[in-house]
């Protein structure tokens, strides 16, 4: 069996032999073993140059290719002896000995590839969204919106590298999403795709076609204007069962707040009979003041536990389960045989400020984006607005 001599053999730690050149065959490979004082050697194939079985002190047997480009060495493992056939490891040598001879550089093709899995969209998102949230300090509401669209809605792209999001891939996924869950949430994703793949660009990933989301047009929105009927309102709160969503979906009807003010809800923000939100909790980022009526305060009032910060939910960070709880609000109005056409939570806001105007509150008192004036007004409007509600569920 012949010595190998290694250009590298300088840098050999002691007790490792560089390798004997034999001929590997099933048998032979099997008998091999080191030889005396020698910790890691390779036994180098005579017919494929650069094909080697690594054998080690501590009894790993690997198959490997070693090759030069230029001045530089390279090696790559072509798997464990004891996984990988001799036959197939010798195969997989000879096509890389044949890319090698044509100028390729296998080793380098390998970690490209790697780094392009780190580069995959779904990796992205996850460093994206902890970039932003620990710069820019997203709300609960907002970094939950983003997750949404990013890790559920988007979730087709989440398998691809970031230089392979084409326009047309994108454009099919808004298609979906428009016709599955609306055109305003097809276009809620554009702006977070777009937001998603600008922080990408500007880590240094260079995306063919840039962001691909700037030629795509937003859709064009109509404005809801759905409003909830007595005999509807009667068929959303008797299927508000005893739980956090029920009590949440009840107290949005009464307060005419968004979901997500009422979702967060901190007991220390119920003071003298109102919600004081500050401008950190509100989407104009004004300070409200929201009356409660009796009705409203006793849904919170047994609701109260001793050591809580917020109101539902986890003690965590609020309520989260919207979507899954409203689905099963909608079966469970379903069985109860009530005819109620699709509704979104948002349309309880719209209900109870259509509802308060014609019960004749005024359109300045019934005002519920501006919530700093008229204090005593509101309160009364929204005492009155609650007890239509008490008489239309009975």
């Amino acid at each position: 069996m012949a010595q190998r001599k290694d250009a590298c053999s300088p840098d050999v730690p002691p007790g490792t032999d560089w390798g004997r050149v034999t001929k590997l065959t099933v048998r032979s490979t099997a008998e091999l073993k080191l030889p005396a004082g020698i910790t890691d050697t390779v036994f180098w194939d005579d017919d494929i140059s650069g094909f080697g079985l690594r054998v080690r002190e501590s009894g790993t047997r690997t198959w490997i290719y070693r090759y030069r480009i230029g001045n530089k060495q390279r090696s790559i493992t072509l798997g464990s002896a004891t996984a990988v056939a001799l036959a197939t490891a010798r195969a997989n040598a000879g096509q890389l000995e044949a890319r090698v001879r044509l100028g390729g550089d296998p080793a380098l093709d390998k970690e490209t590839a790697r780094a392009a899995s780190n580069d995959l969209i779904r990796s992205l998102i996850d460093q994206y969204l902890d970039a932003r949230q620990a710069e820019q300090h997203w709300r609960p509401a907002s970094l939950r919106r983003v997750r949404r669209h990013l890790l559920i809605y988007a979730k087709p792209l989440h398998g691809l590298p970031a230089t392979a999001v084409t326009q047309r891939e994108l454009a099919r996924l808004l298609n979906k999403i428009a016709d599955e869950s609306g055109i305003s949430t097809s276009n809620r994703l554009r702006a977070s795709l777009a937001a998603f793949l600008r922080w990408v660009i500007e880590q240094g990933i260079r995306l063919p076609d840039g962001n691909v989301t700037s030629y795509i047009r937003p859709r064009k929105e109509q404005a809801r204007t759905r409003v909830l009927k007595d005999a509807e309102i009667k068929a959303v709160w008797h299927g508000c069962i005893g739980e956090d969503y029920g009590d949440i979906i009840k107290l949005l009807l009464l307060t005419g707040q968004r979901a997500v003010e009422i979702g967060s809800l901190r007991w220390g923000e119920i003071r003298d009979n109102c919600i004081e939100l500050s401008g950190d909790r509100t989407k104009n980022k004004h300070a409200h003041s929201i009356p409660l009526s009796p009705a409203a305060r006793a849904i919170l009032d047994n609701r109260r536990i001793m050591g809580r910060t917020y109101c539902f939910g986890r003690d965590r960070n609020g309520f989260q389960g919207w979507g899954a709880c409203k689905a099963r609000l909608d079966q469970r109005i379903a069985k109860s045989g009530a005819s109620l056409p699709p509704w979104l939570v948002h349309d309880l806001r719209r209900t109870c400020a259509t509802g308060m105007a014609s019960l004749g509150v005024q359109p300045h008192i019934v005002g519920i984006y501006n919530h700093a004036t008229y204090p005593k007004e509101k309160r009364k409007a929204l005492e009155r607005w609650a007890k239509h509600v008490l008489a239309v569920v009975g």
